[in-house]
């Protein structure tokens, strides 16, 4: 089975988290789609089709007989039994939205029409955190099922139901309270929960990642492998080696790869007068109004805060730009933005590349030059 996740028109819907990644790479719940495509179907290969600048590094590969699939939409057991069903030279059409097209080109002809009341389908970028309770209880329940958690040390305190907690391989957790009673608990293959960490499910604590001691989540987080996470945090998607390590309040928010929030920053996630916001859409290039209440910040791959950042509710936060100084920077902040305030100058480029590699070679990794061509592409 030969799967290639498209973008679609999705490109700058997701951004800034789609400047450095496709679509069906974006994390929500346990996976991205990419790892939950080849969890469902073990043999299957998994491609892209994105922008040209992301096709080095994220490939498309292409075969007589492939699945063209919507990278915006999230597969659960159901969605994944009908696309079992597709014969070639169809189009699975599942509530109005295309799911996908069997053949060796894509096309959107040959239509056949399903409906699912589980379709997910992510239209914005603030989707991601909405829906992440609905999919982490879908991936929680395929992923564990069959499988034996390790047993919790006595020296935590668990609430709710046992089967709504699993502890993968390695993992170690010490001092915590774990309240699972309204959503699971997931701990990875060798993760850490340190001590005094209060945490209330849904929670995805990935692979080699951190919660730190005195850390307290809820309200359905993903924290991505190899993060390390302290302080305050409410319904939060993290993508991998990120870093939060200190005190400070971060809610309905989605941060990328490789960002570095210092020590006491903080986010709005709520407007004084509990209206809706506005946030900056890339498609317009321009702050638009959107029917969200509460909506936190969006921060891109390698963007990093400074002490006591604060920031106004539904701030956008570019690729490399480095946050800091007094006062609330603007909503929106480009990539590679130095200081991030009005008129803030450009970060150098070679000097965005050595703090990137810094960072890196921390985790015993370095930039490729596949993600320096994509720095180039959105430096330009």
């Amino acid at each position: 089975m030969n799967i290639i996740l498209q973008d679609l028109e999705n490109h700058l819907t997701f951004a800034p988290l789609t400047f450095t990644r496709p679509v069906g790479n974006l994390r929500v719940g346990m996976f991205t789609n990419d790892e939950r495509y080849k969890l469902y179907f073990p043999k299957a290969k998994v491609s892209y089709e994105t922008e040209d600048y992301l096709s080095d590094k994220f490939p498309l590969k292409k075969e007589e007989d492939n699945y063209w699939i919507n990278g915006a939409v999230i597969p659960n057991e159901e969605l994944v039994n009908l696309i079992q069903t597709i014969k070639i030279d169809e189009t699975l059409v599942v509530n109005g939205v295309f799911v996908c097209h069997r053949g060796a080109e894509c096309s959107t002809e040959n239509k056949r029409y399903e409906a699912l009341n589980s379709l997910i389908y992510m239209k914005e970028r603030w989707n991601l955190y909405q829906c992440n309770d609905i999919v982490l209880k879908a991936d929680f329940a395929f992923y564990t099922k069959e499988k034996q958690s390790f047993i919790l040390s006595k020296s935590n305190i668990l609430i709710g139901p046992e089967e709504n907690l699993f502890i993968d391989e390695g993992a170690t957790i010490e001092g915590a309270i774990i309240n699972v009673k309204d959503a699971p608990v997931y701990i990875g293959k060798n993760a850490e929960v340190m001590e005094g960490a209060l945490i209330r499910g849904g929670l995805v604590l990935c692979d080699n990642a951190v919660l730190k001691m005195g850390a307290k989540s809820y309200g359905c987080t993903t924290i991505g492998p190899h993060c390390k996470v302290g302080g305050e945090v409410n319904n939060v998607i993290f993508h991998g080696y990120s870093n939060k390590g200190h005190e400070g309040f971060i809610g309905n928010s989605l941060i990328g790869e490789w960002c570095n929030i210092g020590a006491d920053t903080n986010c709005s996630n709520l407007k004084n007068n509990y209206g809706t916001v506005k946030t900056h859409d890339y498609n317009l290039n321009q702050l638009e109004q959107t029917d969200v209440q509460f909506m936190g910040i969006t921060m891109g791959d390698h963007a990093k805060t400074g002490i006591n950042t604060m920031f106004n509710t539904a701030t956008v936060i570019g690729v490399s730009a480095n946050v800091f100084g007094a006062d609330f920077p603007p909503k929106y902040i480009p990539n590679f933005s130095w200081g991030g305030h009005k008129n803030a100058e450009k970060f150098d480029f070679d000097k965005s590349i050595e703090v990137a590699n810094n960072m890196m070679i921390r985790r015993k990794t370095e930039m490729s030059s596949d993600d320096i061509k994509i720095f180039q592409k959105l430096y330009a």
